[in-house]
Formats: C-alpha cells, sequence, structure tokens
C-alpha cells in the first residue's frame, strides 16, 4: 500500500478508526468506510480533511451508499451537500423497517 492513500496522508486522525488497524485502510479503496467513520466519529478537522481530499463532488456520490449514519451526521450532510433525506439508501431502509414495526 501506498503512503499516498494513507491517513495520515490526506491529514485524517485516526481518532474515528479505534476499532480498526489505521494502518491497513487505503483511503482511496476503502473511501466509503472513511467518509462512515469520520462522518460519524471524527473530529471536525478530520471531516474538513475528507472534504479536502475528496472533493463535495465524490462525497455526494458515494455518501447516499453508507449504511448507518448519526443523526447529526446526517443532518450535517444534507445540509452541506443538498441531498434529500430520500436520497439516502440507510435512512430509506431505516424507514421501510419502521413501517414493518408499526404494521405489526
Amino acid at each position: 500500500m501506498g503512503n499516498e492513500h494513507s491517513l495520515t496522508a490526506a491529514h485524517i486522525s485516526k481518532l474515528a478508526f479505534w476499532d480498526v488497524n489505521p494502518a491497513i485502510i487505503d483511503i482511496e479503496e476503502d473511501s466509503l468506510f472513511v467518509m462512515t467513520k469520520v462522518f460519524n466519529y471524527g473530529t471536525w478537522e478530520d471531516i474538513r480533511s475528507v472534504f479536502k481530499y475528496y472533493g463535495i463532488r465524490r462525497i455526494k456520490k458515494e455518501v447516499i451508499h453508507i449504511p448507518y449514519l448519526k443523526k447529526t451526521a446526517f443532518s450535517f450532510l444534507c445540509l452541506i451537500t443538498g441531498l434529500k433525506e430520500s436520497d439516502f439508501k440507510a435512512i430509506k431502509r431505516r424507514q421501510r423497517r419502521e413501517q414493518a414495526i408499526w404494521e405489526k
């Protein structure tokens, strides 16, 4: 793995990656994983670094596939990217699950 694709090279701290070995993360190949961890558990500086590294277009394209987002991260991403709640696959899944529970 090249050093240019490390968390350190992208100026992303290891704080959000407490449960994995951050040394084996390739920020290009593992971009959705990186975004998931940073938007849910990263610092403000980590979030800024993710936007600087990936850019808004790539983030908009990928974050809709994040399987789980904290409510604050979800609201932030909608505000910053202009995406709607219905654009996110995880939210659609959660809504279907909640609807099924109420129908029982």
